[in-house]
């Protein structure tokens, strides 16, 4: 691969970032926060291939007045670089579900504290993470009573239970871990793994225990549950920030 190809496959992989994180795509590798960081790389390098056509150029000229021979062809472990490009183009993978979840244990954590809910006598939209913080840990007397709405995928274990489910991410789909619920009550006839729920229900002071990591796993006593698409950025990033 001599240099311009070299600046070519730059090029590419530059731009194919700023696509990633123009779009939603990025949000199935990193986290939202890391999107400037990720703009900002596509065009440092989209800089760097065109510095290195000029510099190119440049040389090719200076080797033609000077009347050089030809340069020494560059190892072929160069077009090695063309594979992340490719991933990035090609592989889109979804976002990680059920699967995954089951075979990590709940990444459910001791909040600093429990802030009161929005005001209002409706239900209140919660996370997983904040909802599973709150019964776990507050024994659901931050709940105060209210009906709560929660949105995540569904997972059934070996036994056919079922538990809500969110990824929580620190910086990338790479260390995203799951938070559970267990649900109860009145749940729809069929369950289909990951398929995404947003269930209304209120808090179950029942409690188990995650058999990968022996985690806490609250329960949530469902009163209705309804089918919706997957959103916009399906991994939750509010437990570490």
């Amino acid at each position: 691969m001599n240099r311009q190809s070299q600046a070519a496959v730059m090029f590419l992989l530059g731009a194919a970032l700023l696509h990633a994180g123009s779009t939603d795509l990025y949000l199935r590798y990193v986290k939202a926060g890391l999107q400037p960081l990720l703009l900002a790389s596509g065009a440092v390098l989209i800089v760097g291939a065109l510095a290195t056509v000029w510099y190119e150029r440049k040389r090719h000229r200076l080797r033609r007045q000077t009347h050089e021979g030809h340069a020494h062809p560059e190892p072929r472990v160069s077009w090695l670089l063309l594979l992340p490009l490719l991933a990035l183009i090609l592989i889109a993978p979804p976002a990680l579900g059920s699967y995954s979840a089951l075979r990590s244990g709940t990444a459910l954590q001791k909040p600093y504290g429990l802030g009161p809910l929005p005001g209002g006598s409706g239900p209140v939209q919660l996370s997983v993470v904040d909802y599973a913080s709150r019964a776990a840990y507050g024994n659901g007397r931050s709940l105060g009573g209210r009906t709560v709405r929660v949105t995540g995928f569904l997972a059934l274990d070996g036994s056919g239970a079922p538990y809500l489910v969110r990824m929580a991410l620190n910086c990338c789909a790479a260390d995203a871990q799951p938070v559970k619920i267990a649900l109860t009550g009145q749940l729809p006839p069929v369950l289909r793994p990951d398929a995404w729920l947003t269930v209304t229900g209120s808090y179950s002071p029942r409690l188990s225990r995650d058999p990968v990591n022996n985690g806490p796993i609250p329960y949530l006593k469902v009163t209705s549950a309804q089918p919706v698409p997957v959103p916009h950025d399906p991994y939750d990033e509010t437990w570490n920030n």
